[in-house]
């Protein structure tokens, strides 16, 4: 079902875990349909993401498009972090199921919770 590249990261998914400091975190996802994402990011006063974090609660492919998106937004600003799409995560990922794309909805959904929870705390729009 998987490829090999989906399957490693996977196994060894990257920025797994909690945050210290950060100050933007999105949830999204459905307990209902079984994949949960939580990001954490550390966004610096100019508007660049130092560093990400994630924890998911899902499939294979939820943990891997998670896992991919908080390595993208790494060193990006906000503007640049928001231009992310899905279709990217696929495409590093070298494809998914079809049944599976909405993995990738979730975490390009998970950045833009994220950014906005960064701009209700510091009330900017």
């Amino acid at each position: 079902m998987y490829n090999s590249k989906v399957l490693e990261i996977f196994k060894n998914p990257k920025n797994v875990g909690v945050l210290k400091g950060a100050n933007a975190i999105g949830t999204v996802g459905n307990a209902s349909c079984g994949d949960i994402m939580k990001m954490y990011l550390k966004i610096s006063d100019n508007g660049i993401i130092e560093d990400a974090k994630f924890k998911t609660f899902g499939c294979a492919a939820a943990i891997t498009t998670t896992s991919v998106a908080t390595e993208l937004v790494k060193g990006k600003t906000i503007e640049e972090a928001l231009k992310i799409k899905n279709s990217q995560i696929v495409e590093i990922l070298g494809g998914l199921p079809t049944q599976k794309i909405h993995c990738s909805v979730l975490a390009e959904e998970a950045i833009r919770a994220a950014i906005d929870n960064y701009y209700k705390r510091n009330k900017k729009q």
